[in-house]
C-alpha cells in the first residue's frame, strides 16, 4: 500500500521531472459503507512442558471493538479493496493480541497501522489527503489550507516598474 520513493517535501517542486505519484484526494466524512465484521473471538496458542502444544479460543478485548470502529470509519476506507479489508481485519486480531498483553506484536501492530494511514503522518505518506465536503469536488495538486500570504493580491509587473522608474532621476 505504501508508495515508493522518499516523503513529499512542502514548497516548490525544485526537480524538472513530473511527479510519480500524486495526492489521493478524499472527501474528509466518516465512511458508512460496507464492511466486514470482526470475529468473535481468536486464537491463541502456547506451549506448555507437560502438555505440549496447547490452543484455546478467547473473546476479542473491548477495545479491539472501539480500535475497529475508528479504523472502519476512516474517509478513506471508501478506497479499500476486498484485500484491504481483509487486511485490516488481520491487523485487527494482531492490535487485540497487543491489547490483551502480548508486546511482542507491539512493532508488527505499528507498521499494519502505518500501512493503512491511521495517522496523519502515514498518510502523508500514503499521500492521501482530506478535503472538506464542499471542496471534495475538486482534484487540483493545490493544498486545501490557506495561507494569509496566498491571500495578498500580488502585484504586476509593469506597475512595480512604473513605481521604481518613477523616482529615478
Amino acid at each position: 500500500m505504501a508508495v515508493a520513493g522518499r516523503k513529499p517535501k512542502d514548497g516548490p517542486k525544485r526537480n524538472r521531472v513530473a511527479a510519480v505519484h500524486d495526492w489521493t484526494t478524499v472527501v474528509d466524512q466518516p465512511y458508512d459503507g460496507p464492511r466486514p465484521t470482526l470475529p468473535e473471538a481468536r486464537r491463541v496458542e502456547w506451549t506448555d512442558r507437560e502438555l505440549g502444544r496447547q490452543s484455546d479460543m478467547q473473546p476479542l478485548q473491548s477495545i479491539t471493538g472501539q480500535w475497529w470502529d475508528r479504523v472502519a470509519s476512516m474517509p478513506h476506507c471508501v478506497l479499500w479493496s476486498d484485500a484491504d479489508w481483509q487486511y485490516a481485519v488481520t491487523t485487527a486480531l494482531v492490535a487485540d493480541a497487543v491489547f490483551a498483553g502480548d508486546v511482542r506484536l507491539a512493532g508488527e501492530l505499528r507498521q499494519r497501522e502505518r500501512v493503512l494511514g491511521t495517522t496523519l503522518d502515514a498518510r502523508r505518506d500514503l499521500r492521501i489527503r482530506y478535503v472538506p465536503a464542499e471542496d471534495g469536488d475538486q482534484d487540483d495538486e493545490q493544498p486545501v489550507a490557506r495561507t494569509a500570504a496566498a491571500a495578498r493580491p500580488v502585484t504586476r509587473l509593469d506597475e512595480r516598474r512604473r513605481r521604481l522608474t518613477a523616482d529615478a532621476p
